[in-house]
């Protein structure tokens, strides 16, 4: 007989191998790895004696906690979808999701109390919602009896979760999961960043966004302890890393800004961490640097969507590639990476032929593999539109080399085209937060009469460091042809508007040119 592929097997291998060990560290409560598949099954057992069918859409919304973790097992182990909603959209934004996906179940946080009673209003397909953390959670658990799940008689094949896309391009699209999707991508990170059982993970990266990039089925899978980062607050983050002897962590690259300008980088010992991922948006040779400076450890960028479970690509150093100098050590560190085991990766032009592989000629990203999305929920048209047979295409522009390097220029949608040259605004925001008193930066395009657009820059400057815009134009001439460097440069204090996975708001920001909140670009 055939065992079926699920996550819920991830949980009773550890259950079985690491029964007493401190699994989860959430605030001041600690749970073995029994205590907490316990929990686990007591919520599969409540929901099912609430009414709970098969295939139920069950959301939460709640910052990263035991409580939003148990949700990852305990709502498949009762044949339900776990739908982890962002806590940063807006009360619009959450009713047009939670009425898409026709979810039937609420789980929330305190915080949001204030908006539950608007949800439900708006969202009459929510039948029960429950509090997480005022003991109503609690009460629900012990309504119900612990017993093992006989994962033998899941459907792999069925969906086990529910995301749904940021939006910075677009509508939000919920991204389908199944069993057997989610847990070949916990195989393929663990075979790539596999380590021993003694780590400490530090969820770092919100569990909302994207399968919490596969970081709970993985470090399940492997038995490690597993911290709970509730909020995202530099100074916590680096006392964590101290008291709780992390390993690992995730980061965005808002978020290894954050840490590297913090008054409290270096009053923590953070010397336990054996290694950094940064994704989620493109990195720089610069904050690569400036990371392993920080934290003595390797750091290393990857890649992936949330289409793709999420990670697809990662730029760990491959055997056959020998850094020329540590210029291009750091630059090929910075870089998407190569792809994962059980994933196959091309750079395509418009008719899917490969673009060839010299590091120059740019094409989209299209991914194959066991770690593709099952689809798109209740939208078949949009998810033909970005298959090609088995290949998802990505929207992603990209070059590669014969190493199978990928290195990512920008968004389709955001390449800018000025006098019929092609313009990555990644790489222009790369070159501007390369000065010391950048923060953070984000180049859109803008109309112009005789070149048919130019880029723009808006620019958030660190505390208590002057920049002009003549300076930056200084310090972008020898790195940045002309035809490449802003025709404006909007400074601000206040920090880029973002999704609630750390993403910049592109479409935001050129709203706010054609609104004329800032000024003209001169031609």
């Amino acid at each position: 007989m055939i065992v079926p592929l699920t996550p819920i097997r991830c949980l009773y291998r550890a259950v079985d191998l690491y029964p007493e060990k401190v699994g989860i560290v959430s605030g001041d409560l600690r749970f073995t790895y029994s205590q907490f598949a316990e929990r686990c099954e007591r919520l599969a057992a409540a929901l099912t004696a609430l009414g709970m069918r098969f295939g139920d859409r069950v959301a939460f919304l709640s910052f990263n906690t035991h409580r939003l973790l148990e949700g990852y097992y305990g709502v498949p182990m009762a044949g339900a979808v776990v739908m982890p909603l962002n806590v940063r959209l807006s009360p619009l934004e959450l009713i047009s999701i939670l009425n898409h996906s026709g979810s039937r179940f609420l789980f929330y946080e305190g915080d949001f109390t204030p908006l539950i009673a608007k949800l439900r209003e708006a969202c009459p397909c929510i039948g029960k919602a429950f509090r997480l953390d005022n003991g109503e959670y609690e009460s629900l658990l012990q309504s119900a009896e612990p017993e093992r799940v006989d994962f033998m008689q899941v459907d792999e094949n069925s969906i086990a979760e529910l995301f749904y896309t940021s939006g910075s391009t677009g509508t939000p699209k919920g991204v389908m999961l199944s069993h057997r999707t989610l847990y070949l991508h916990a195989l393929s990170v663990l075979a790539t960043f596999g380590r021993s059982e003694t780590g400490v993970e530090l969820h770092t990266i919100p569990l909302f966004h994207a399968n919490g990039w596969g970081r709970p089925q993985v470090s399940t899978m492997r038995g490690v302890k597993q911290v709970m980062v509730r909020r995202f607050d530099p100074a916590g983050v680096m006392k964590l890393i101290q008291d709780e002897r992390a390993t690992s962590m995730s980061l965005v690259p808002t978020m290894a800004c954050a840490l590297l300008n913090s008054p409290a980088l270096g009053t923590f010992d953070t010397s336990t961490l054996e290694d950094i991922h940064i994704g989620g948006a493109a990195s720089s040779p610069e904050l690569i640097a400036a990371m392993e400076r920080a934290f003595k450890c390797p750091v290393v960028a990857g890649y992936g969507l949330t289409e793709t479970s999420p990670i697809a690509t990662d730029a760990r150093q491959k055997s056959t590639v020998e850094y020329r100098d540590e210029a291009d050590r750091l630059h090929h560190l910075s870089m998407a990476g190569w792809p994962l085991p059980g994933c196959e990766v091309r750079v395509v032009d418009p008719h899917m032929n490969d673009v060839p592989q010299d590091s120059e000629s740019v094409g989209e990203v299209v991914i194959r593999g066991d770690l593709v999305m099952d689809g798109y929920y209740l939208e078949p048209e949009a998810t033909k539109a970005v298959m090609s047979g088995a290949w998802f295409h990505t929207g992603d522009m990209a070059v590669w080399d014969k190493e199978c390097y990928i290195h990512i220029v920008d968004r389709k949608k955001d390449i800018i085209i000025s006098g019929g040259e092609n313009i990555s605004s990644i790489e222009v925001e790369k070159a501007i937060s390369a000065h010391d008193a950048v923060l953070e930066c984000c180049v859109v395009s803008a109309p112009d009469p005789v070149w048919g657009e130019v880029p723009i820059a808006f620019v958030v400057i660190k505390d208590n460091l002057p920049l002009t815009e003549a300076e930056i134009l200084a310090f972008l001439k020898p790195r940045l042809a002309k035809f490449k460097t802003p025709r404006a440069f909007h400074f601000r204090s206040e920090a880029l508007p973002k999704t609630g996975t750390g993403k910049i708001l592109k479409r935001q920001l050129r709203e706010q040119f054609w609104e004329g909140k800032v000024r003209r670009v001169q031609g």
